[in-house]
Parts: C-alpha cells; sequence; structure tokens
C-alpha cells in the first residue's frame, strides 16, 4: 500500500484537516474541491500511462507529477483568501485559482495527447475526453473564484459545475476507459465510451440554459455508470486478480448502486424523516466522492498494479 498510495498521502492529510477541522470554514462544494485537488487528480495521475518514444506526452506527465501538488497547494490558499481573509470581491482569490487552471490545463493537453496517439482506441479516447474534462472544471473554478456572471448563471452554478467536472465528468470516463483496457474486446463498448463523452457537455449545458436537457444528460450518464459497474462486477467475479482490487472496485460499484436506491426512495424518506433535498445534499456528496470515485480511483491503481506484477511473472 505504501509503494502505491504514498504520493497520495499529504494531499490525503490535507484533505481530512479540511474536512475535520472548524478552522477551516468552507462551503461543502469547496471542500470537495479541494478533494479533488489533493486527492482526487495524484489518484488519476497514477493510472496514467505514457508512451516512451512521445517526447511531448513524456514531458507534460512529468510536469504533472512535480506541479501536483504546489497547483492544489494554490487551491487552497485562493479559496482561504475567499472565504477566511475577507478578500472576497477582489480579484486576489481569482489569481490565484489561475495556478489550478493551468495544471488542469496541462492534464486536457495531455488528454488531447492520448486521444491524437490512440489510433481509434476507444479506451484511450475515453481517458483523454476525462483528462480533458479537468480542464473544464478548472476553468469553473476560477469562473467561481472570480465571482463572475456567465451565461447569466449564479456563481453558486459554477461551483457545482467544477464539483461535477472534477468528480463526474472527468472521472466515468477514466473509469470506462480503464475498464476497456482489461475487458475482452465488445461492439457496444464504442458506444458507451460516445454517450459517456456526450453525457456530461448535455449536464453542462443543461444547468445552464434548459432542465429537460440536463435531464436527459444525467439519465444517459447513470445508464452508462449501470453499464460500468454491471460489467466489471461481473469481470471481478470471474477473475479475481487482486484481492484489495476488488474490495475497493466493489465498494465503489455498491456505493454507486446505494445512491441510485436513496433517490428513488427520496420521496418515501422526505415525507418520513420530514427532510429536504439539503439533508440529502452531503450524504449523495459523500457516497459518490468518498464511495464511488475515490474508492473505484484506488481500486484501479491496484488493479494496474496486479496486471503487471502478472505481466512481469509471466514473462520471468
Amino acid at each position: 500500500m505504501k509503494s502505491l498510495l504514498v504520493p497520495v498521502i499529504p494531499g490525503g492529510i490535507m484533505t481530512i484537516l479540511i474536512f475535520s477541522l472548524d478552522y477551516f470554514p468552507f462551503k461543502l462544494v469547496e471542500k470537495f474541491i479541494l478533494f479533488a485537488a489533493f486527492v482526487i487528480v495524484p489518484l488519476v495521475i497514477l493510472l496514467l500511462k505514457y508512451d516512451d518514444k512521445n517526447k511531448q506526452q513524456r514531458m507534460v506527465y512529468v510536469a504533472m507529477k512535480w506541479l501536483q501538488f504546489t497547483a492544489a497547494l494554490l487551491t487552497l490558499i485562493s479559496v482561504m483568501s475567499s472565504t477566511m481573509w475577507g478578500l472576497e470581491g477582489t480579484a486576489i482569490p481569482g489569481m490565484l485559482s489561475l495556478g489550478w487552471l493551468l495544471f488542469t490545463l496541462l492534464l486536457g493537453i495531455y488528454g488531447l495527447i492520448t486521444i491524437v496517439i490512440a489510433k481509434g482506441k476507444a479506451a484511450e479516447i475515453a481517458i483523454g475526453a476525462g483528462l480533458v474534462y479537468f480542464f473544464i472544471g478548472g476553468i469553473w473554478f476560477t469562473l467561481y473564484q472570480y465571482q463572475l456572471d456567465l451565461f447569466n448563471a449564479s456563481v453558486a452554478t459554477h461551483a457545482l459545475s467544477s464539483v461535477h467536472f472534477h468528480f463526474s465528468s472527468a472521472i466515468v470516463p477514466i473509469f470506462i476507459g480503464a475498464l476497456g483496457r482489461i475487458m475482452t474486446k465488445k461492439s457496444w463498448y464504442p458506444w458507451i465510451v460516445a454517450i459517456d463523452i456526450i453525457g456530461p457537455i448535455l449536464i453542462a449545458i443543461g444547468m445552464i440554459f434548459s432542465k429537460p436537457i440536463e435531464y436527459i444528460g444525467v439519465t444517459l450518464f447513470a445508464c452508462n455508470i449501470v453499464v460500468y459497474t454491471t460489467y466489471l462486477l461481473s469481470y471481478l467475479r470471474r477473475n479475481p486478480l487482486h484481492k484489495k482490487a476488488t474490495f475497493f472496485l466493489c465498494l465503489s460499484c455498491f456505493a454507486f448502486y446505494t445512491v441510485i436506491v436513496l433517490s428513488i426512495l427520496y420521496p418515501l424518506l422526505k415525507k418520513i424523516f420530514s427532510l429536504t433535498i439539503l439533508d440529502f445534499i452531503p450524504i449523495y456528496g459523500a457516497l459518490h466522492a468518498f464511495g464511488f470515485v475515490l474508492c473505484g480511483l484506488i481500486g484501479w491503481v491496484y488493479m494496474v498494479d496486479s496486471i503487471k506484477k502478472q505481466l512481469t511473472s509471466g514473462n520471468s
């Protein structure tokens, strides 16, 4: 565990402090953005692989590894300046947020390079698209910190859009791409990738311009995750490659199913316990971010390591 996840430990400690200490009076959406900056993105970088023959891709990968924690710290300072230091309404929080924007630009560039050199491989295209979506999340975060109104959307919508692109739009394509790397070729897989790339765009457009479009995007996206989790659980049952990988990936899938069940039961629970949607948002957010996303990324890191060990032992 230490050898695999040690790059994430400093960010993990920062995230625990941010979520647990009253010293950080951040909004929930801000905490989740910082969680993505300190923990989620480093885990994603651990999953990436580059072509040794492609100098540009290798250089961008090295830059991402070295600059990630610094960019995350700038993100934290940006949020602190607007919530703790009385600088909200000035240009300083926005200027500090440019550090994360530029870092996510690196992710986006790496994603575009991955798509270009993929040579039509749907799995690599999915992963590349997910990395590009991180950059869009960075744009929304900068708009939020600058307190800019874009497309007549509220500043709160910018924050929600940033969380959406950091946790759903970026992560689900990466998960589906990771699955595509290990699964046997299926005729339906490219369609899943295509829908997965289009879904986040529909959701983002719908959040700003049209609720029906948002509902269509959410439905397509959720159906895609159902296909992903169902196939993944079936694969894990047939191929127990690594106990840790299986454990975390199963937790990820079950966290998603729990969100679905709670969504279906929401009208009933609301009446029984007199709850509002504001009471459920932290539950949904925690299940998605810490359950589906975090456990899924940890599981895929262990899966990649397990496959590498199997290939090494097979070649020796």
